[in-house]
């Protein structure tokens, strides 16, 4: 195997040795576990006649939900490696192969049969492929031996999620099909959605602890680095931006230390934005201090101004709206109380919005106060556990009941409860009730996991999709946004839809 495994820089040369002589068979592909849909592959490639490479999907650029790659790309290679059929070997430096094929110019590339209709290819990659291809003068070639799918095993086989989820996922599967739940997230496309709230700039200080201070009770720490990232309704709207082709922002940043340039920066192209300045004040940022290993944090500290609810930044923030509001088909209301959206706002929401969903955030600065009771009506409401319980004022009455007053209360036909470790709680006034297992039992950092889950559902919900595969969706987002360092990447739809795809399997 080691004549056979070499590096991507090293195999343009080892393959001249063959040109003139035999042809150049390519073949790309993850492979994590090796089956015999693969070698039937391998083998009818082989058969075209020539020298047959593959070259491995590395393991950062592999999208199949949560754990995979299930074995890294040196054992993958080594297991292609051992098949006689398979000349070279080589791990992939790129997210798909058209740089490699670039740098290999194979004769003949081959794909399996379920790549032949480029539409099913979620990734569109096989479109690109061919182009590749066909500019280096090779020939696009399918197999049509027998499937399989690596996840599909891996998940009966290995199973990444619980017993509890992949039975579900089975359910869900069988009750609404998997196409229409990757149709779900496709028909977000088309709804114009308007995000309103704060502008937040999270700012983590990673330290090290050094132990108590030698003269006072407190503990200190080695300042080691810094990051930034664009929260608040920033966030939100940058992850709308995922499934919705046009998206608004609308909010209020600080005269002073506004970081606009920063906020700018970190917009998704396909967010159109509305800024209103608040004078004599700054862009609200959230310090957040953190041991860097491991993960934890240790304080926080809140950088803002007080006159966010003054009567005349409020009306200057109600015509803003009242003259864009009707361009959209969706408003997200994204209420981190910290005086933005003033009872006059949510009056001017209530009577002009098409369609309106509320998240009323459970802060420091808000405690007690700001719940979704601050609004009469409401499309969709996506908040926490907490947060509809504090609007409750009850601990320990059932969720059900709290979830069924709110919908009277706010004539809202559809509720998202997202419940951390337990999932989420799902509303529909036609459908009923439903509650979803977590897909993920580990968290590297919880900030920014409602953000996605409401950004992604909201557009979701208002193009008429059911709420139990809402709620379904939501658990995905949820366990991919757990697994990065607050809003320090935002998930792609490709992402998201392999995600739901391999859980699917």
């Amino acid at each position: 195997m080691a004549d056979k495994i070499h590096t991507l820089d090293k195999l343009p040369e080892v393959l001249g040795k063959h040109r003139g002589t035999a042809k150049v068979i390519h073949c790309h592909g993850v492979f994590d576990l090796m089956h015999i849909g693969h070698i039937r592959h391998f083998q009818e490639a082989k058969r075209i006649g020539g020298v047959l490479v593959v070259t491995i999907t590395p393991d950062e650029f592999v999208n199949k939900g949560p754990n995979r790659p299930e074995f890294t790309a040196t054992l993958r290679s080594e297991a292609v490696a051992a098949l006689d059929c398979v000349d070279y070997v080589a791990i992939n430096k790129w997210p798909d192969a058209c740089h490699t094929i670039e740098l290999l110019r194979p004769d003949y590339y081959v794909k399996g049969a379920d790549y032949r209709d480029a539409e099913q290819d979620l990734t569109g990659g096989i479109s690109r492929e061919r182009q590749s291809v066909e500019s280096g003068g090779g020939t696009l070639v399918f197999t049509d031996d027998i499937t399989f799918s690596s996840s599909g095993l891996l998940n009966r086989n290995m199973p990444p999620f619980s017993k509890e989820v992949t039975a579900y996922a089975q359910q869900l599967k069988q009750k609404y099909g998997e196409q229409a739940i990757i149709d779900a997230v496709e028909k977000a496309a088309p709804v114009k959605s308007l995000m309103l709230g704060e502008a937040i700039i999270d700012e983590y200080q990673y330290c090290e602890t050094i132990g108590k201070s030698g003269k006072e009770p407190i503990l200190a720490a080695k300042y080691l680095s810094t990051e930034k990232f664009a929260g608040g309704v920033m966030a939100v709207a940058n992850n709308a931006a995922i499934v919705c082709n046009e998206v608004g922002m609308l909010t209020i940043i600080g005269a002073v230390d506004s970081h606009e340039d920063f906020i700018r920066e970190k917009m998704a192209k396909n967010v159109k934005s509305y800024f209103l300045h608040l004078p004599d004040s700054p862009t609200i940022l959230k310090r957040r201090f953190l041991e860097i290993y491991p993960l934890q944090k240790m304080f926080e500290v809140y950088i803002m101004g007080e006159e966010e609810e003054s009567a005349a930044m409020a009306a200057v923030l109600n015509r803003k709206l009242g003259a864009i509001i009707d361009q959209y088909d969706a408003v997200v209301a994204t209420d981190y109380g910290h005086g933005m959206i003033t009872p006059s706002t949510v009056e001017l929401l209530a009577k002009k919005a098409k369609f309106l969903a509320i998240n009323t955030q459970l802060n420091a600065a808000n405690h007690g106060y700001n719940t979704v009771s601050k609004y009469g009506r409401a499309d969709y409401i996506c908040v926490s556990e907490k947060e509809i319980r504090l609007d409750a004022r009850s601990r320990k009455q059932g969720l059900r009941d709290i979830v069924h007053d709110v919908a009277r209360r706010l004539s809202c036909k559809h509720i998202l409860i997202t419940r951390g470790q337990s999932g989420c709680f799902c509303y529909d006034a036609e459908q009923g009730c439903f509650e979803i297992p977590a897909f993920t039992k580990q968290a590297v950092d919880r900030i920014g996991a409602g953000d996605l889950a409401l950004a992604i559902t909201a557009p979701c919900v208002a193009a008429g999709t059911p709420m139990e595969i809402v709620g379904f969706i939501a658990n995905a987002v949820g366990a991919q946004a757990v697994g990065t360092i607050g809003h320090r990447t935002t998930i792609d739809k490709v992402s998201l839809l392999k995600f739901i795809k391999t859980m699917l399997k």
